[in-house]
C-alpha cells in the first residue's frame, strides 16, 4: 500500500513539475527557443504562420560556396531556408552571373527552425526572406574569418539619394532581375535606392515589376527578398500585395521627408509602453512541434 501511495505521489509530482515547465516554456521568449537551435526539424518542409510571426520546418541549408554565391556571417548559422529559397538563390545566381554580374554574396536567411531572433530582423521567420548584399562578390573564395569582417558597401549619399560614386547600372539591372522573378512578392530598398529605381525606368515599357520595390529603412548596404508563400502550403500566410502601380512620385515623397525618422514624443502624463517579446505561445501552435522535433541529418 505504501509502495503503491509512494508511486502516486510521484507521478503527482511529475505531472506537476511537467506542466509547470511547459507553461514556463510556452511564456518563455521565442527568441530564446529557435534563437538557439543549431539545426533543422526532422519534418516535411513547411513555412508556419507570417513572416513575422512563424516558424520553419525541415529546411535546408545553403551551402556557404555555390557557383553563383558566397554566404556571410556563417557564425549567425542563419544560412537556412525552405527549399524555395534556396532554388531561388542558385535560379538567381546563375542568371546574374550570365549577365555578368560577379555572383552574390548572401547575408542573413532564416535559422534552421526559423521563428524569431535573438538579434535584428523582425521577419524572416519562415525561410521565405533573404539578404543580398549589394557589394559583388570577390572572385577568390573568403575564408570564414573575412566573411565575419568584412564590410557591406552603403549605396547612398543621403536620405534621398544614392552616390553615383557607387551605385552603377548594375545594381539597377540586379534590382529589376530579382524583382521580375515571379516567386517573389516584394523586395525592401532604402528610400533613395527607390527613387534611383523609379528614375531609371522612366523609358522602359514594362515598369510592371517596379510596384514590388518597397522603401524601408535601413535597407541601403543590401535588399531584402521576401518570396511567396510556398504553393499548397496552407499554413503560410501570405502578405498583403503591394499597392498598384509602380509606387514612385507623391506615394514615394513621404519616404523621402523627414517624416518617417522623427520620434513623436509621449504625451503629457503618457506612459511608454515596452513593447513584449513574442512567446511561444504567440506563434502558431505548430510551432512546438517544430520546436521539439528530432533534428534532421
Amino acid at each position: 500500500m505504501r509502495i503503491l501511495l509512494t508511486l502516486i505521489l510521484i507521478i503527482g509530482i511529475t505531472g506537476m513539475v511537467d506542466a509547470k515547465n511547459n507553461t514556463s516554456k510556452k511564456n518563455t521568449p521565442a527568441k530564446q527557443l529557435f534563437g538557439h537551435i543549431k539545426s533543422a526539424a526532422k519534418m516535411k518542409p513547411q513555412a508556419i504562420g507570417g513572416y513575422a510571426k512563424g516558424c520553419l520546418a525541415g529546411a535546408e541549408q545553403l551551402p556557404a560556396n555555390g557557383a553563383g554565391w558566397q554566404a556571410m556571417r556563417l557564425s549567425r548559422n542563419r544560412n537556412w531556408g525552405h527549399p524555395v529559397l534556396i532554388d531561388f538563390i542558385e535560379r538567381f545566381s546563375k542568371s546574374v552571373k550570365q549577365d555578368g554580374w560577379p555572383g552574390l554574396l548572401v547575408g542573413d536567411m532564416s535559422q534552421p527552425r526559423g521563428g524569431p531572433m535573438l538579434t535584428g530582423h523582425a521577419s524572416h521567420q519562415l525561410g521565405l526572406d533573404v539578404d543580398i548584399w549589394f557589394k559583388q562578390m570577390p572572385t577568390k573564395k573568403m575564408s570564414n574569418k573575412a566573411r565575419e569582417n568584412v564590410s557591406a558597401v552603403s549605396m547612398i549619399k543621403s536620405k534621398s539619394k544614392t552616390n553615383p560614386k557607387i551605385w552603377k547600372t548594375g545594381h539597377a539591372e540586379l534590382l529589376r532581375k530579382a524583382a521580375s522573378d515571379k516567386a517573389v512578392a516584394r523586395i525592401f530598398v532604402h528610400p533613395a535606392i527607390k527613387k534611383t529605381m523609379c528614375d531609371w525606368s522612366k523609358n522602359q515599357k514594362d515598369r510592371s515589376w517596379l510596384r514590388k520595390l518597397r522603401p524601408w529603412y535601413g535597407h541601403h548596404y543590401h535588399f531584402h527578398v521576401r518570396l511567396t508563400c510556398p504553393k499548397g502550403d496552407r499554413s503560410c500566410k501570405n502578405q498583403a500585395p503591394p499597392p498598384p502601380g509602380p509606387g514612385c512620385g507623391k506615394k514615394l515623397a513621404w519616404w523621402l521627408s523627414d517624416k518617417p525618422y522623427r520620434k513623436t514624443p509621449p504625451k503629457p502624463g503618457e506612459k511608454i509602453k515596452k513593447k513584449q517579446p513574442t512567446r511561444l505561445i504567440d506563434l502558431p501552435k505548430t510551432c512546438t512541434t517544430v520546436l521539439n522535433s528530432s533534428s534532421k541529418k
